[in-house]
């Protein structure tokens, strides 16, 4: 897994609002990985794409425009790491 992605894998105790954002975790879990434990390999896929989406679709709204592309590039990093796993 790559750095982008670090979510259960995350050490750090500082707030990232890319990478660990603190209202995405409850307890030991974040909410990705419930995520992807809970969908078929297919479906967190398309799940990942339209998080990359909608975020590339707001990115210039919100005030935030690097944070959302930030976001975004995330989503889609991490897409591309789902679907090479798959070879």
């Amino acid at each position: 897994m790559t750095e982008n992605h670090k979510c259960k894998y995350w050490e750090g105790n500082e707030a990232d609002p890319v990478n660990h954002p603190d209202h995405y975790t409850s307890g030991e879990i974040e909410c990705i990985d419930a995520l992807k434990a809970s969908m078929s390999h297919a479906e967190f896929c398309g799940f990942l794409k339209g998080n990359a989406m909608k975020y590339l679709w707001r990115y210039d709204k919100k005030g935030k425009a690097t944070e959302d592309l930030e976001k975004s590039r995330w989503y889609l990093d991490r897409l591309w790491a789902e679907t090479k796993s798959e070879v």
